[in-house]
């Protein structure tokens, strides 16, 4: 069984986050394990409030799981603070960490702020040298970059700056007033587009997080960077395809959509094959 470890926030109602991470792992096939820098009260409206883990007990979290059960992948989803960033990048360091994808969570797909002012410069200073991968949208790439991106042309750009500055394969994600769902990954010095297709959802509360879990998924088994990049996006496309419809905002999409098994069926059938199971 290969294993990712995810460190990010938790999403009280499930759709992002913590909790996206670990039903990506399980749904790509790897031991999901976690470290939560933040505990968030929030649901499809919105983020109403957030209590940060100390960056003390950040440390013991990732200490414990490589001391046990080392992790072939990490995904760093939402870090709020400086002192979390340093926390994460200095236990990486200790532990030769490998294929680190960095989801760099500053907004919310709600539109709330996830991501202190200071703690950018931070994050760029200290987590994107060790990452693998660096997966912004179009207002993370702009920002990370520090220019305006505006067309396909801008995203390459974009990631080309971010990339070149900081020694790490980027993938700038597209965004409908751009491109629909077509991706830009640069790496080696060089740019390659991923389409994807265009999926008429409102709810895709959590799709940065189950990306780049799916992303690192994919590199703890051994797949290379584009391939995952590939597998990951077809996953996610499939999830936000079933049109699972919760809440009254911007819903989440639905990372089960391929479990089989008796455990999965409804009640009726569930029963049943429980009891003829069991007889």
């Amino acid at each position: 069984m290969k294993t990712a470890l995810a460190i990010a926030g938790s999403d009280s109602s499930g759709g992002a986050g913590i909790q996206a991470d670990l039903k990506t792992m399980t749904m790509n096939g790897v031991y999901g394990m976690t470290a939560i820098t933040a505990l968030t009260a929030q649901n499809t409206t919105g983020v109403f409030g957030v209590e940060e883990a100390s960056p003390a007990f950040l440390q013991a979290q990732i200490d414990a799981v490589f001391e046990d059960i080392y992790p072939g992948a990490v995904k760093i989803g939402m870090v709020s603070s400086s002192e979390l960033i340093r926390v994460i990048g200095d236990r990486l360091r200790f532990y030769k960490a490998t294929n680190i994808v960095l989801d760099p969570v500053m907004v919310a797909t709600s539109g709330s702020s996830l991501m202190k002012t200071d703690a950018v410069e931070t994050l760029t200073a200290d987590l994107l040298p060790l990452a693998t991968l660096v997966t912004p949208n179009i207002p993370e790439a702009a920002l990370l970059a520090g220019v305006a991106i505006q067309n396909a042309d801008d995203m390459e750009a974009a990631g080309k700056i971010i990339g070149d500055t900081h020694g790490c394969a980027v993938l700038v994600k597209g965004g409908h007033a751009i491109n629909d769902a077509n991706d830009v990954l640069y790496a080696d010095g060089h740019c390659r587009w991923f389409e994807g297709r265009r999926i008429d959802n409102p709810n895709t509360h959590g799709t940065g997080c189950t990306l780049s879990s799916a992303i690192a998924s994919n590199l703890a088994k051994g797949y290379d960077l584009a391939t995952s990049v590939t597998r990951a996006k077809a996953y996610l496309s499939a999830a936000l395809a079933d049109m699972l419809d919760l809440g009254t905002g911007s819903g989440p999409m639905n990372h089960h959509f391929d479990l089989q098994g008796q455990f999965a069926e409804e009640a009726d059938n569930d029963i049943n094959h429980i009891t003829d199971n069991n007889r």
